[in-house]
């Protein structure tokens, strides 16, 4: 794939990304005012992208770019994860701010972990 075209699918997946993020984080509402949604985008992206990190070389290197970079790329966002956590630390809610921070990274690198696992399980049994 040349690379101009390569930069177009990645594009058009960072768009298709983002609008499954969207989606979601419509889907999961917040609970007592804690952006659940977000959460939930970022582990399932965290999860997803070690299942493509793990999986190697059985996919080719393009879909790869084009599936991490660009769908997972633009469906994960630490910046809503800053943002949500400064406003719940504004309105005084320091627990919660602290449980989207480190809650999103535990979980999210757990995620990733297990991702890669299942991904190198995948990927061993295809190659």
């Amino acid at each position: 794939m040349s690379t101009w075209l390569l930069l177009l699918v990645t594009a058009v997946a960072g768009g298709a990304g983002a609008g499954l993020r969207y989606t979601v984080d419509r889907l999961v509402p917040p609970r007592r005012g804690f952006p659940l949604g977000i959460l939930v985008v970022n582990v399932t992206g965290s999860f997803a992208l070690g299942v493509l990190t793990g999986i190697g070389t059985v996919l080719a290197p393009d879909v790869a770019v084009a599936l991490g970079v660009g769908l997972l790329g633009g469906f994960t966002t630490f910046s809503t994860v800053a943002v949500e956590s400064v406003l719940l630390a504004e309105k005084g809610r320091w627990r919660d701010a602290a449980a989207n921070l480190g809650g999103t990274l535990v979980l999210a690198v757990l995620a990733a972990a297990g991702g890669i696992a299942l991904g190198a399980l995948a990927g061993g049994s295809l190659a």
